[in-house]
């Protein structure tokens, strides 16, 4: 175990750590977005809908981990400026798939080399090796997260074993 009762401190945690690092750079994007006639959340749906084109509102609310009244506002103007569009599965009439249009696509890419200068510099301070490295260990750490309480169990079990 690496973390202990007697010793944790905050400012020392990964989540403490992770949550902070990506609310500066959330900050920094931000504020490379103002006056570009969309904002960084926008931007963000419009690059996951290129990035899994196969996406629902519920999708998008997990993976933003934004709450479904401000992300349903959010696509009622992406689809108003026709970035993106809603289109009923044939084969499910009850889900509704987000489609991202050209103009969408067109203007998420125009934005997108102000994120990725952004990035570029909150990464300048590592080595690529460490980048490859830190990016591992992230996913690594997500992938674990991800894993449901069942999935846990089940996991723990054959351990045990």
């Amino acid at each position: 175990m690496y973390y202990q009762s007697d010793t944790y401190r905050a400012h020392s945690s990964i989540g403490y750590l992770v949550r902070r690092g990506a609310s500066l750079m959330r900050t920094q994007v931000e504020a490379a977005f103002a006056g570009r006639g969309l904002t960084f959340m926008q931007w963000a749906a419009l690059l996951l809908l290129r990035d899994h084109p196969a996406y629902t509102a519920s999708d998008l609310c997990r993976e933003l981990h934004h709450d479904s009244g401000a992300l349903t506002r959010l696509l009622d103007q992406l689809e108003t400026r026709a970035l993106i569009s809603r289109e009923r599965r044939s084969t499910d009439r009850r889900l509704v798939m987000l489609v991202l249009l050209p103009a969408g696509r067109s203007l998420m890419e125009s934005l997108l080399p102000l994120v990725v200068e952004r990035m570029n510099e909150a990464v300048s301070v590592f080595t690529p090796a460490e980048v490859d490295t830190l990016t591992n260990l992230l996913e690594r750490l997500i992938t674990r997260l991800e894993v449901t309480e069942d999935d846990r169990s089940l996991l723990l079990s054959r351990i045990a074993k």
